[in-house]
Formats: structure tokens, sequence, C-alpha cells
């Protein structure tokens, strides 16, 4: 524990007495939540999966790799994105809880440095074992064998603000960056496959050979799931089309409205306009074509939709190779446009746990912390599934919200249920769960942690705690 010297400051703003601050020389953290996370961790195996598919060279470690694995995992859900958090993070309680340290050892964690070390030494075959590992841990999360999966390929723009290898200057996001690529399924939402790319990479760089590994790997498995891939018109391009035919999958991508696609829908567009001239609500309707361009080696479905409402018109196309898109257009575009689902999850990954914080010098090392940033989220999506399902209002428009019924521990004001986590972004459970005060005391018998009785959310993280233990 780092010792500093007792102070006492005086507040003034309440007439009725002062306001005094000291700092407490109890061993005080202010991320108790993370010790739920832990316990959920031991039981699933994620971090100790993903430390063992590492090789460690080191002679005589101080700091073992699941331990500063640990530390950068949690640190992420915590909102510690940065190496250098953990120079202060090394003396906290609870961080040397959950990464198997007693409070009171006379070694604490791993600080920036070896931290930055042990990213940056990280070996070419180590990331190859990442990703087998993230693809293993999605086959692993399934009880039964699926029958259709769902997967969606997306990129995202990763700013850069240093020096790092193969970042370049993109003209479209105006900006020195990286350009990842992410795999999520749509089904489970967790992250199935991530890539570095260099900053000006075309969307589609490297897709089609994540997504015949990834084929591969659940045909060896489970031969007969069918399986569904979803992007946008950056991933429209032929070799994408080639590979899934080849593959036996079906897909959707996005396609730019050419001046062909235009004509063709000229007079379906014109019916919307006059429909919402008619009724002033807002219009959508589909068509479907058998269309080639030039550089296609054959026709394929293309679905348009053409829209009118208060803002103007809109028009978009998909093209699929999915049986009935010719009959049932809208039923293919409306599946396609629940790839949005899947964005919420790139925006948890780059916004909320700071994927985008790809900052060590060399390419490999940050291709290492971007399957630390997408380890911490399927921890996060993994602990989510547990928790029940919230009610849907939609079932029940008209009844009214039922009253919970007394509870035998007058002490809690209310019945959690811990269903408002599930769909709840990591942002949340960060405020409502992560970040909690706790004292932690160690004794000869045991560790004892005490949080506070007035935290609003005790309750909630009980039952949380209480259902991983389940």
């Amino acid at each position: 524990m780092s010792v500093q010297t007792v102070w006492s400051e005086c507040l003034g703003f309440l007439p009725q007495k002062p306001v005094v601050v000291e700092n407490s020389a109890g061993r005080l953290s202010s991320d108790a939540g993370l010790l739920v996370v832990r316990e959920f961790d031991e039981r699933i195996g994620l971090t100790q999966q993903f430390a063992a598919a590492l090789q460690d060279r080191r002679l005589q470690p101080t700091h073992s790799l699941l331990a500063m694995v640990r530390q950068r995992v949690y640190g992420i859900l915590a909102g510690y994105e940065d190496q250098n958090d953990h120079d202060t993070l090394r003396y906290d309680p609870v961080f040397q809880l959950v990464c198997d340290r007693l409070p009171d050892d006379q070694a604490k964690l791993a600080s920036q440095p070896t931290l930055s070390r042990f990213e940056n030494a990280v070996s070419v075959k180590a990331l190859f074992r990442l990703r087998e590992l993230l693809v293993d841990q999605f086959l692993e999360a399934f009880d039964e064998p699926p029958s259709r999966l769902t997967f969606d390929l997306d990129g995202f723009d990763d700013p850069a603000h240093g020096a790092q290898q193969l970042t370049l200057f993109h003209g479209y996001y105006g900006q020195n960056q990286y350009f990842p690529l992410i795999i999520t399924n749509a089904d489970t939402g967790l992250v199935v496959m991530v890539a570095l790319r260099h900053g000006t990479a075309h969307s589609a760089l490297g897709a089609d050979e994540d997504l015949e590994y990834l084929v591969s790997r659940l045909r060896e498995k489970w031969p007969d799931v069918d399986i569904e891939v979803r992007a946008d018109s950056g991933f429209g391009v032929p070799r994408m089309y080639a590979v899934c035919e080849r593959l036996g999958i079906w897909y959707t991508f996005g396609i730019g409205m050419n001046s062909r696609l235009k004509q063709a829908s000229d007079e379906l567009l014109a019916q919307a306009v006059a429909q919402y001239a008619q009724t002033h609500e807002p219009q959508r309707l589909f068509t479907a074509l058998s269309y080639q361009a030039q550089t296609w080696d054959g026709a394929r479905s293309v679905v348009i939709k053409a829209e009118c409402h208060v803002a103007g018109t809109n028009r978009r196309a998909v093209v699929t190779n999915r049986a009935g898109a010719l009959i049932v257009p809208q039923g293919v575009y409306d599946d396609y446009v629940q790839r949005g689902e899947s964005e919420n999850r790139n925006k948890e990954l780059k916004t909320d746990l700071c994927g985008d914080r790809l900052s060590d010098h060399r390419f490999m090392a940050n291709l290492f912390r971007l399957c630390l940033h997408a380890l911490a989220l399927n921890l996060l999506i993994r602990l989510r599934s547990a928790l029940p399902d919230p009610p849907d209002p939609e079932d029940q428009p008209h009844a009214r919200r039922p009253r919970p019924a007394p509870l035998p521990d007058a002490e809690a004001p209310h019945l959690p249920t811990g269903a408002e986590l599930r769909r709840a972004q990591p942002a949340t459970w960060r405020l409502r769960l992560i970040k909690v005060a706790a004292e932690v005391i160690v004794s000869a018998r045991r560790v004892l942690v005490r949080l506070s009785s007035a935290w609003p959310s005790l309750p909630t993280w009980r039952l949380v705690l209480q259902t991983v233990q389940r």
C-alpha cells in the first residue's frame, strides 16, 4: 500500500455544520464490482484460456501472464484502458484480489513498464493462437448444436495519435488511423474474430480469408449448420460473393445505387412518393431483380428499397443469394437491417471499452491489445447472457405494472431481478455494478470486503453474484 501523509480539509458549503474531509488508512477501492466479474470468469475460464495461448519466455518472472492478462482485461471493463493507469492500480486491494494476490502481500501487481513489455513481447504464433481461441470460446458457448448462425462483418476507424506502425492517413475519415475488422455473431453478440489492418485498407481486405477460416471451424464441429453473413456495401465486392458461394453460405451485402439500379427502381420510388402524398405516412416499398454488374461472373439477386417520409426520399439496395429474395424482397431486406444490432457491439468495443486505444508502437502489440479489448467485451457479454431476460412491454401493452410482493428482508427496498443489466451497455455496467466503493480487511482467517448498505445497487449486485455462483 502506498503511504501518504494524513491530511484534513474543511468545506464550508453546508450552513449547519462544517464538512471535514480526511484521508483513510484503510484498504479502500472504488471497483469492488470486479469481484463479480472475477467470480464469473473463474467459472467459464476466459482469461485463463487466453493466457494459456501465450508463451512465456522469461526466466524468473515476477508476474504471471495470467495475472497481467487479468490486470488489463478487468482494467478495461472498469474504465482503465491505458497501461499508465496500472501504476496506481497495482496498489488497489480489489485489483490485487482479482489477480490472485492478497492486499497485504509485499509484491504488488505489474507496473506500466512491465505491462508494456508484456504487450510488445507477443509473437506472431501467439496471435494466431489467440485467433483460434476466440473461435474456440465461441464454439464452447453453445450447450446444443445450433441449426443456424448469422455473422456480421464490419470495420471501424481507429484514430492514432502517435507514430504507431502502419497507421496511415485515410482520406474519407480525415485522420491517421488503423482500420480493424471485426466479425460478430448476431445470435449471441460475441466477437468471433478481430483483425488489425493498416489505415488505408479496403473495407473487405482479409475478410474473405477470415470468413473461410471461420466457416471451416464451424463446419468441422457442426457439419449441418446453416450459416448467413451480412455486411455493408464496403464488403460488397466480387471476391466476397465468390467465397460465400464456394463455401455454400447465405450472404446479404449492401451495394451502391448506380444508374442501372436507379432506373430499375424509378417507378417504385414514384409510387412511394405518391402514396406518401396521399396518406402522409412514411412509405417503404420493395422490389427485386436479377442483376449482373460488368465485373461479376454471373447474375445475382438484388433487393431495392424505396422510401419516402418527411425527410425526403431514399433508396438502398442489397445483393444476396438468399432463397426467396425475388419473391419476398422485404423479408430479406428487413433481416439485413438487423445487423444494426451487431454495430452496437462494435460501438461497445470501440467507445465503451476504448477498443480504439491502440497506442503501442509495434503493430503486433496493438493487435494484441485489440484482442484484450475483444476478450473484455466477450466476458461482459457472457455475463449479461447469464442474467434473466427483461420483460417485454409489448407482450402486455395494456397490463398494469405489477407491484412487487413484500420482502422478508426489511432492509431490501425492492426485489431486483438483474434483468435491466442483461441489455445494458458496458458504461451502464460500470456505473451500476463495477464502480462501487469498498473496504478490504485482511485477517488470518479471511478477506472481508465491506460494501455500503446505502448503495442503491447493492441488491442487484447480490443477485448477479448469486446468479453467477449458480
